[in-house]
């Protein structure tokens, strides 16, 4: 008798900041995703409770939004609920500041936009953390949002704009300001997704394209190990 596939469940909130190198490694732990189109299909708690795993994934717009985008206000809820069952989470960029706001911290506009590719600063807490792959490596940022630290949660990393760049509450929930998922290969998607806020912000695609080119690679090798690590821990 075949083995059903264990279940995640990606929230997806613009279709171009999908699950990237995240598919293959659940694929290759037995586990089948899904996404659920965020403002398109129906979330509720229930939804969120019940996959495996969940991934909460990035977006061009703030947690605080709520009467330009109503569907938040459900979305963070059930992350609420979710938490409180304490089941296996990932949040991305928008999806970490949303597991935030369910845990009750501040978020909010940062002092600056961080877009491009930059290293890190682990924590010692982060060098001891499946992040520890990530160390001198550089990640790709695309935020403008800042997170105040959860409470009962340990920080991970940060920068000189974003003081909690990674948090995590135990094994099992995790949140990444930025984008280690992101393929190497798919990344024009982004420049012509971000087209307008690129040009608003004063930021060059050229620049962002030779950037990508040179660090992409890399970052996408030590991100595979850095969210395999966060999987064998958070599903042990």
């Amino acid at each position: 008798m075949a083995v059903s596939p264990r279940s995640a469940l990606a929230v997806r909130h613009v279709a171009f900041e999908d699950a990237g190198t995240l598919d293959d490694l659940l694929s290759a732990r037995g586990y089948k995703l899904e996404y659920c189109d965020a403002g398109v299909d129906p979330i509720d708690a229930a939804r969120l409770l019940a996959p495996d795993i969940l991934i909460v994934l990035g977006g061009p717009i703030g947690v605080y939004e709520t009467r330009e985008y109503p569907f938040l206000e459900q979305e963070i809820e059930s992350l609420r609920v979710r938490s409180a069952a304490d089941r296996p989470t990932l949040g991305v960029c928008l999806g970490a500041q949303m597991i935030a706001a369910a845990l009750g911290a501040r978020v909010a506009p940062g002092p600056a936009k961080e877009i491009g590719y930059a290293p890190l600063d682990l924590t010692d807490a982060g060098s001891s953390s499946c992040l520890a792959s990530l160390e001198g490596v550089p990640v790709l940022h695309w935020h403008g949002d800042n997170l105040d630290l959860p409470e009962g949660c340990a920080r991970l990393a940060s920068t000189r704009a974003c003081p909690t760049q990674a948090f995590a509450r135990g094994p099992r929930m995790l949140g990444l300001q930025f984008h280690i998922e992101t393929r190497s290969h798919s990344f024009e998607k982004w420049l012509i997704g971000h087209a307008v806020e690129l040009s608003q912000a004063g930021i060059d695609p050229c620049a962002l394209r030779a950037q990508a080119a040179k660090n992409g690679a890399g970052m996408e090798a030590a991100g595979a190990v850095a969210l395999g690590a966060w999987l064998d821990g958070a599903l042990a």
